[in-house]
């Protein structure tokens, strides 16, 4: 069992930055490929970005690609989600979950069966 827990979030203007943190309760953290989504009001939840369990495999999403940057402290048992150039659009609840594979970077919701219980970025234009 894994358990994360989500910080950072706030209320931004837009072009601002944020970055978010996620501490796991993991034994091995590095065990797990660990993905950020999100969440707006009335829509779906995304797919935002995701990291290898040793890092040096990442995936993004197309609206966030250069923008938004996931890096991983496995010495902290944590994973971060750096938000820069933030559009009012970025407004979602964020979340952080943990795949079953370190090797995992994909998009699926169903592949990542830890999750957080989100944090509230809000960018006001």
């Amino acid at each position: 069992q894994v358990q994360l827990l989500e910080s950072g979030g706030g209320l931004v203007q837009a072009g601002g930055s944020l970055r978010l943190s996620c501490a796991a309760s993991a034994r091995t953290f590095s065990n797990y490929g660990m993905g950020w989504f999100r969440q707006a009001p009335g829509k779906e939840r995304e797919f935002v970005g995701a990291i290898s369990g040793t890092g040096g495999t990442t995936n993004y999403a197309d609206s966030v690609k250069g923008r938004f940057t996931i890096s991983r402290d496995n010495a902290k048992n944590t994973v971060y989600l750096q938000m820069n150039s933030l559009k009012p659009e970025d407004t979602a609840v964020y979340y952080c979950a943990a795949a079953r594979s370190s090797y995992y970077v994909g998009g699926s919701l169903t592949d990542y069966p830890y999750w957080g219980q989100g944090t509230q970025v809000t960018v006001s234009s």
